[in-house]
């Protein structure tokens, strides 16, 4: 879940890099003070009020801790069993939820959801769980963060999407949506026959000792609750009112959690599905949340892929599986090395933070030998783009955020929010954009249906369909 427009969301893309010898963490002592240190330093440089983060070295916790405040008014410390709002995170949760409903044989993954969910639209009801968990369903993204508050509004939703909320086909592309995760959590509710609450509870929390998790609010503010955070440039960060909650996407980013709670379900899925020397978790859960299933084709992660609730990247030579979590207040992430058998859980209580010099240092103290490569990788080299390919691209795409291709002084440029960039064209269908500020070239791709007219743009994480042509005479103002 995010507010963020998508040209401010740039992730740090890793280089790839030969594979590297790696030491046991659990054969050798490890002194986590610089760790601190760097964790430190990076929530002041961010104005991040605190955090809480945890390292996993295969089926135990080798070090976690709370940093910081938890409320600047109030200067309560963060701990490890405070609950953070984790956004996105939610999504692997979800993701097991419907898997061990499968395991159940309460669904199939691959059959229609129209057979769990009655009253949808008839494309609708022919996508699949597993569309939906790999991101290949089709469906247009929307605004979350604040809505409703009755839980019944996420069947109210799931019931009012259309044919005409799909963007593509079912199956063709990755494009990232929280609808589909929420039409997941009402097969969820369908399926099992209890709300999506209770049935999260069931199926993952209890079995897992998640004593604190909860998708309720009411049942959150009972427990210490870490409070959400906001700042606007160099202004120091100020609590974030109301807090956020919208019923219509909770199984897309909702779920309520604590440090040592989250590190339980993730000691599990990197364990197949073990914990405590006890299988709680089908191993199926495991397989499913770290296979990758649909190519992720612009330069957002290296080797980028989707798997369920995961994405899955290039780490200096290894495979990385992550997902973060953007919630008014609050930003979450989760990274597994699972052939290392290491992880890192980091939550802190400011919106669009993510600390990726804490995470980097975790990860280079659990792997000594880790070498950043000398050399950066060199930018693509510019192809001419002819005046009837820049026409033929010309228009309007819409998503969550609407995008505009236009031609102007015989040039090409990408137009989104405020800013308008001009567009170098890369390879086939390929081009970029460098947006002011950014660490490096945004790529995006242009794909044209069967009679050769432009069917969708596909940049970032998202697909924006063609839904208006420019007239000429405009576009090339």
């Amino acid at each position: 879940m995010s507010r963020e427009s998508p040209l401010c969301l740039f992730l740090i893309l890793l280089p790839v890099i030969s594979p590297i010898g790696l030491a046991s963490a659990q054969q050798r002592e490890i002194d986590f003070a610089e760790l601190d240190r760097v964790a430190l330093a990076e929530l002041q440089e961010t104005k991040t009020p605190g955090a809480a983060m945890a390292v996993i070295s295969g089926d135990r916790v080798i070090f976690a801790k709370g940093l910081g405040e938890a409320n600047v008014e109030t200067g309560v410390p963060v701990t490890v069993d405070a609950l953070f709002h984790i956004g996105s995170v939610t999504k692997m949760f979800t993701a097991a939820a419907l898997v061990i409903l499968s395991e159940e044989g309460k669904i199939k993954l691959d059959a229609p959801i129209g057979n769990y969910v009655k009253g949808l639209s008839p494309k609708l009801a022919q996508i699949t769980a597993h569309q939906l968990l790999s991101q290949t369903s089709g469906l247009k993204d929307v605004p979350g963060d604040y809505g409703l508050h009755e839980e019944t509004a996420l069947g109210d939703f799931v019931r009012s999407l259309k044919d005409e909320d799909l963007l593509i086909d079912k199956g063709q592309a990755f494009s990232y949506s929280n609808v589909g995760f929420a039409l997941a959590g009402y097969v969820i509710e369908q399926a099992s026959g209890k709300p999506y609450a209770d049935q999260m509870n069931e199926s993952l929390f209890k079995p897992l000792g998640m004593r604190r998790t909860t998708l309720r609010p009411t049942e959150a503010i009972t427990y210490p609750l870490v409070t959400g955070h906001t700042a606007q440039g160099q202004a120091a960060p100020t609590v974030v009112r109301p807090l956020a909650d919208d019923t219509r996407l909770w199984p897309a980013g909702y779920i309520f959690t604590t440090l040592q709670d989250l590190w339980r379900f993730v000691i599990a899925v990197m364990n197949g599905g073990k914990l405590e020397g006890r299988q709680i978790l089908p191993p199926a859960v495991s397989a499913r949340l770290l296979s990758p299933n649909v190519d992720i084709p612009t330069n957002v992660f290296v080797n980028g892929k989707y798997a369920y609730g995961f994405f899955a990247h290039d780490y200096y030579g290894m495979r990385m599986f992550e997902h973060g979590g953007l919630l008014p207040g609050y930003s979450s992430e989760v990274r597994l090395l699972p052939e290392q058998r290491i992880g890192v859980i980091i939550l802190n209580n400011k919106d669009g933070v993510r600390l990726n010099k804490t995470f980097a240092k975790a990860f280079e103290l659990m792997l000594p030998s880790l070498k950043v490569p000398a050399a950066a990788a060199q930018p693509k080299s510019p192809l001419t783009i002819s005046e009837r390919e820049m026409t033929r691209y010309a228009g309007t795409y819409v998503n969550r955020w609407p995008i505009e291709i236009l031609v102007r002084d015989d040039k090409l440029f990408f137009k989104q929010g405020g800013a308008e960039l001009p567009v170098t064209k890369i390879g086939e269908s390929r081009f970029c954009v460098t947006p002011l500020g950014a660490p490096q070239a945004q790529e995006f791709l242009i794909v044209s249906a069967a009679d050769g007219k432009p069917a969708y743009l596909q940049m970032f994480l998202w697909i924006f369909k063609r839904v208006e042509p420019r007239n000429k005479s405009v576009a090339t103002r």
